[in-house]
């Protein structure tokens, strides 16, 4: 039986990564996560069915045993926030930069099939020019954007120089169940999610018309596990999003029509580091990986609203 390792796998994006590869039951699922953002609760109900390590990616010694023999190991854990790498940029960019080179010289030595790795979008900067494709020369504006892209540097090496199959993946405004909003740093979605559910108006940096492609997390996942298993794709880099386009306006306009509120929002100042537009060309992903997305954004929304609407229930038992 394979062995699977997930990184951050009590994250939100992670925790729905492992679910999956638990549903198809092919192999066995390790994660590795040392709680800085993930959460034992995202895997509450599968705790017994999954080997859980409370360590971190900086720490070779603890990781490289763990790694040793996997078939796949899904790179997933990190800092991922901009506004924190801005704010605190010396352990956004240990984790992400030196925690992602001990994992990849890990997967070396413990003789790792593939590793795929969760890029990010932020890389692409703020260009004007949409669709992003994979050839654009990045511009990353924020540390969280040039430590992923550092990443992603460090997986094509590691190919490249010792054998090791990487694929990277630039997810882009991922949403869905688990996601946090009670952070700062949370996506906006989820934190739209918790305004509606409790009839506030939430706060829109900037004027509302930046634009972003948000990516139904399981979408996401399907992806990812696509990406473990294609042929003739180590060393290579794809878009991870639907290939759509929303403000962030519409989305609150989708929102109040899906509740029968209105809820006029508070605008406040654009943040640093924030692109102004984001889209994914999807045309690589659909060809080398047969990427389907199958959520639109408004069914995306009603199933993690309603996810929202049962945890503040539970919660407020």
């Amino acid at each position: 039986m394979k062995r699977y390792v997930v990184t951050g796998g009590a994250g939100f994006i992670g925790s729905a990564l492992v679910r999956r590869l638990l549903e198809e039951g092919d192999g066995q699922v390790t994660v590795i996560d040392n709680l800085l953002t993930g959460k034992r609760e995202n895997l509450a109900e599968i705790w017994d069915r999954i080997a859980f390590h409370a360590v971190d990616i900086r720490d070779y010694d603890a990781i490289a045993s763990l790694l040793r023999g996997a078939d796949t190991v899904f790179h997933l854990a990190a800092i991922p926030s901009v506004p924190r790498s801005i704010e605190d940029p010396v352990p956004s960019h240990e984790v992400n930069i030196d925690g992602t080179f001990q994992v990849l010289r890990a997967c070396v030595a413990g003789g790792v099939r593939r590793v795929v790795y969760a890029a990010s979008s932020s890389a692409y900067g703020d260009t004007p020019v949409l669709p992003k494709v994979e050839t654009m020369a990045p511009q990353p504006l924020s540390p969280y954007a040039l430590q992923k892209l550092t990443g992603e540097y460090y997986a094509r090496v590691f190919y490249s120089c010792y054998g090791l199959e990487t694929v990277s993946l630039r997810y882009f405004n991922v949403y869905g169940p688990r996601q946090d909003p009670s952070s700062p740093y949370s996506g906006v979605i989820s934190i739209f999610l918790r305004a509606i559910l409790e009839r506030r108006r939430p706060t829109i940096f900037g004027d509302g018309e930046q634009s972003r492609d948000f990516t139904y997390v399981e979408d996401v996942v399907s992806l990812t596990i696509k990406a473990s298993r294609a042929p003739n794709v180590a060393g290579k880099l794809y878009n991870a999003g639907n290939g759509g386009q929303y403000t962030l306006n519409q989305i609150w306009r989708l929102l109040q029509q899906i509740e029968g509120v209105s809820l006029e929002p508070n605008y406040a100042p654009p943040r640093p580091g924030d692109v102004r537009h984001s889209r994914a060309d999807i045309t690589a992903a659909v060809r080398d990986l047969s990427h389907a997305p199958r959520f639109s954004l408004e069914e995306g929304l009603r199933r993690t609203l309603e996810w929202q609407r049962r945890t503040l229930a539970a919660t407020a038992r």
